[in-house]
Protein backbone atom coordinates (compact mmCIF):
# COMPACT_ATOMS: atom_id res chain seq x y z
CA UNK A 1 0.00 0.00 0.00
CA UNK A 2 2.41 2.28 0.97
CA UNK A 3 4.53 1.11 -2.43
CA UNK A 4 1.17 2.35 -4.60
CA UNK A 5 0.66 5.50 -2.54
CA UNK A 6 4.47 6.99 -3.18
CA UNK A 7 3.67 5.91 -7.12
CA UNK A 8 0.44 8.29 -6.39
CA UNK A 9 2.53 11.19 -5.07
CA UNK A 10 5.21 10.84 -7.68
CA UNK A 11 2.83 10.81 -10.74
CA UNK A 12 1.11 13.61 -9.15
CA UNK A 13 4.20 15.41 -8.47
CA UNK A 14 5.44 14.67 -11.86
CA UNK A 15 2.11 16.31 -13.60
CA UNK A 16 2.53 19.25 -11.44
CA UNK A 17 5.98 19.49 -12.85
CA UNK A 18 4.89 19.20 -16.28
CA UNK A 19 1.80 21.66 -15.70
CA UNK A 20 4.65 24.58 -14.43
CA UNK A 21 6.78 23.80 -17.48
CA UNK A 22 3.88 24.13 -19.85
CA UNK A 23 3.03 27.68 -18.33
CA UNK A 24 6.01 28.92 -17.56
CA UNK A 25 6.53 27.88 -21.81
CA UNK A 26 3.50 30.39 -22.93
CA UNK A 27 4.73 32.78 -20.61
CA UNK A 28 7.99 32.98 -22.56
CA UNK A 29 5.78 33.11 -25.74
CA UNK A 30 3.61 35.68 -24.76
CA UNK A 31 7.09 37.68 -23.75
CA UNK A 32 8.73 37.14 -27.09
CA UNK A 33 5.05 37.73 -29.04
CA UNK A 34 4.95 41.40 -26.70
CA UNK A 35 5.39 44.68 -28.31
CA UNK A 36 8.56 46.63 -27.42
CA UNK A 37 9.94 49.93 -27.15
CA UNK A 38 13.31 50.48 -28.17
CA UNK A 39 15.53 53.34 -27.04
CA UNK A 40 18.29 54.13 -29.79
CA UNK A 41 21.60 53.76 -28.51
CA UNK A 42 20.09 53.85 -24.87
CA UNK A 43 22.12 55.99 -22.35
CA UNK A 44 24.12 57.12 -25.96
CA UNK A 45 20.79 59.15 -26.74
CA UNK A 46 20.36 59.98 -30.29
CA UNK A 47 23.80 61.85 -31.41
CA UNK A 48 26.83 62.44 -34.30
CA UNK A 49 30.28 61.04 -33.05
CA UNK A 50 31.15 64.86 -33.22
CA UNK A 51 29.25 64.55 -29.94
CA UNK A 52 29.39 61.29 -28.74
CA UNK A 53 32.50 59.83 -30.10
CA UNK A 54 31.37 56.92 -28.70
CA UNK A 55 28.24 56.33 -30.32
CA UNK A 56 27.82 52.93 -32.89
CA UNK A 57 24.12 52.91 -33.81
CA UNK A 58 24.34 49.90 -36.60
CA UNK A 59 26.13 47.75 -33.63
CA UNK A 60 22.95 48.70 -31.43
CA UNK A 61 20.83 47.44 -33.60
CA UNK A 62 22.29 44.65 -34.67
CA UNK A 63 22.05 43.07 -31.53
CA UNK A 64 18.25 43.74 -31.09
CA UNK A 65 15.20 41.95 -33.10
CA UNK A 66 12.24 43.93 -34.45
CA UNK A 67 8.90 43.75 -35.60
CA UNK A 68 5.63 45.56 -36.35
CA UNK A 69 4.70 47.41 -33.98
CA UNK A 70 7.07 47.98 -32.17
CA UNK A 71 8.60 51.65 -31.27
CA UNK A 72 11.84 53.30 -32.09
CA UNK A 73 12.42 56.25 -29.21
CA UNK A 74 14.83 58.66 -29.87
CA UNK A 75 15.99 60.34 -27.59
CA UNK A 76 18.06 63.63 -28.68
CA UNK A 77 17.53 67.24 -29.10
CA UNK A 78 16.30 70.01 -31.73
CA UNK A 79 19.73 70.10 -33.38
CA UNK A 80 19.37 66.68 -34.87
CA UNK A 81 16.74 64.82 -37.06
CA UNK A 82 15.00 61.79 -37.22
CA UNK A 83 14.43 59.74 -40.59
CA UNK A 84 12.93 57.10 -41.94
CA UNK A 85 13.20 55.60 -45.25
CA UNK A 86 12.59 52.24 -47.14
CA UNK A 87 15.12 53.20 -49.85
CA UNK A 88 18.35 52.47 -49.70
CA UNK A 89 19.52 55.11 -52.26
CA UNK A 90 18.15 57.72 -50.03
CA UNK A 91 20.17 56.18 -46.73
CA UNK A 92 23.17 55.90 -48.43
CA UNK A 93 23.39 59.44 -49.87
CA UNK A 94 22.13 60.88 -46.33
CA UNK A 95 20.32 63.39 -48.36
CA UNK A 96 15.91 63.00 -48.18
CA UNK A 97 15.79 65.96 -49.96
CA UNK A 98 15.84 64.65 -53.35
CA UNK A 99 13.82 61.45 -52.55
CA UNK A 100 11.45 60.45 -55.96
CA UNK A 101 9.71 57.60 -54.73
CA UNK A 102 7.88 59.04 -51.62
CA UNK A 103 8.77 56.45 -49.20
CA UNK A 104 10.40 58.73 -46.81
CA UNK A 105 9.24 59.95 -43.58
CA UNK A 106 10.77 63.44 -41.85
CA UNK A 107 9.40 62.63 -38.10
CA UNK A 108 10.96 65.73 -36.84
CA UNK A 109 10.58 69.03 -38.06
CA UNK A 110 12.03 71.25 -36.18
CA UNK A 111 14.53 73.79 -37.77
CA UNK A 112 18.04 72.73 -36.02
CA UNK A 113 20.01 75.05 -33.86
CA UNK A 114 23.48 74.07 -32.43
CA UNK A 115 23.39 77.57 -30.51
CA UNK A 116 20.26 76.78 -28.13
CA UNK A 117 19.06 73.30 -28.46
CA UNK A 118 16.46 72.10 -26.37
CA UNK A 119 15.75 67.92 -25.29
CA UNK A 120 13.07 66.16 -27.65
CA UNK A 121 12.18 62.44 -27.45
CA UNK A 122 10.80 61.17 -30.76
CA UNK A 123 8.49 58.31 -31.21
CA UNK A 124 8.41 55.94 -34.47
CA UNK A 125 5.83 53.04 -34.94
CA UNK A 126 8.00 50.40 -37.05
CA UNK A 127 5.03 49.28 -39.45
CA UNK A 128 6.44 47.99 -42.88
CA UNK A 129 8.14 44.70 -42.84
CA UNK A 130 11.83 44.34 -44.13
CA UNK A 131 14.42 46.96 -44.14
CA UNK A 132 14.03 50.35 -42.57
CA UNK A 133 16.78 52.85 -42.36
CA UNK A 134 17.57 55.48 -40.41
CA UNK A 135 19.49 58.69 -40.08
CA UNK A 136 19.74 62.22 -39.11
CA UNK A 137 19.01 64.86 -42.19
CA UNK A 138 20.20 68.26 -40.80
CA UNK A 139 22.92 70.15 -42.15
CA UNK A 140 22.78 68.81 -45.46
CA UNK A 141 23.57 64.53 -44.26
CA UNK A 142 26.97 66.19 -42.13
CA UNK A 143 25.29 64.46 -39.24
CA UNK A 144 24.26 61.41 -40.85
CA UNK A 145 27.94 60.95 -42.28
CA UNK A 146 29.19 61.19 -38.82
CA UNK A 147 27.78 58.30 -37.45
CA UNK A 148 24.33 58.84 -37.00
CA UNK A 149 22.59 56.48 -39.10
CA UNK A 150 22.00 52.56 -39.29
CA UNK A 151 19.74 50.05 -40.68
CA UNK A 152 17.37 47.24 -38.98
CA UNK A 153 14.84 44.56 -40.60
CA UNK A 154 11.66 44.53 -39.34
CA UNK A 155 9.83 40.70 -38.95
CA UNK A 156 5.88 40.42 -39.40
CA UNK A 157 6.07 39.02 -35.41
CA UNK A 158 2.51 39.36 -34.21
CA UNK A 159 1.35 42.07 -36.54
CA UNK A 160 0.48 45.59 -36.16
CA UNK A 161 -2.51 46.04 -33.25
CA UNK A 162 -6.22 46.60 -34.77
CA UNK A 163 -7.01 49.33 -32.48
CA UNK A 164 -9.34 51.41 -34.57
CA UNK A 165 -13.01 49.82 -35.05
CA UNK A 166 -14.55 49.68 -38.95
CA UNK A 167 -15.69 52.75 -39.28
CA UNK A 168 -12.73 54.86 -38.19
CA UNK A 169 -9.98 55.96 -40.75
CA UNK A 170 -6.05 55.00 -40.18
CA UNK A 171 -4.65 57.61 -38.54
CA UNK A 172 -0.82 59.21 -39.03
CA UNK A 173 1.59 58.01 -36.85
CA UNK A 174 3.37 60.68 -34.38
CA UNK A 175 5.28 63.18 -35.73
CA UNK A 176 3.51 62.89 -39.59
CA UNK A 177 1.24 65.58 -40.85
CA UNK A 178 -1.31 63.32 -42.39
CA UNK A 179 -1.10 64.21 -46.15
CA UNK A 180 -0.67 61.46 -48.32
CA UNK A 181 1.69 63.29 -50.47
CA UNK A 182 4.16 63.28 -47.63
CA UNK A 183 4.19 60.04 -46.54
CA UNK A 184 1.33 57.54 -48.02
CA UNK A 185 3.14 54.46 -46.32
CA UNK A 186 3.66 55.19 -42.93
CA UNK A 187 -0.09 55.25 -41.87
CA UNK A 188 -0.82 53.51 -38.71
CA UNK A 189 -4.30 52.35 -36.98
CA UNK A 190 -6.17 54.81 -35.29
CA UNK A 191 -5.25 55.59 -31.53
CA UNK A 192 -1.87 53.78 -32.36
CA UNK A 193 0.34 55.51 -30.25
CA UNK A 194 3.19 55.02 -27.87
CA UNK A 195 2.72 51.82 -26.11
CA UNK A 196 3.59 53.02 -22.63
CA UNK A 197 2.40 50.12 -21.16
CA UNK A 198 3.88 47.40 -23.14
CA UNK A 199 7.50 45.54 -22.61
CA UNK A 200 10.71 47.78 -23.14
CA UNK A 201 14.41 46.89 -23.78
CA UNK A 202 15.31 49.44 -21.30
CA UNK A 203 14.04 50.50 -17.99
CA UNK A 204 14.78 53.96 -17.93
CA UNK A 205 12.65 55.09 -20.74
CA UNK A 206 11.74 58.70 -20.65
CA UNK A 207 8.06 60.06 -21.02
CA UNK A 208 7.19 60.45 -24.75
CA UNK A 209 6.50 64.09 -25.92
Amino acid sequence: MEQRGSRVMLSSCSSCVNVLLLMCLMLLSLSADAYKNYTVGESTGWFDIQERPSANYQKWADSKSFSLGDFLIFNTDSNHSVVQTYDFKTYKDCDYDNNENNDTTEWSAANPSATSPVPVSISVPLVREGSNYFFSGNYDGEQCKFGQHFMINVTHGQGLPDLSSPDEAAAPGPGESGDDEVAPDTIVPANFDHPKDIESDNDDDKEIL
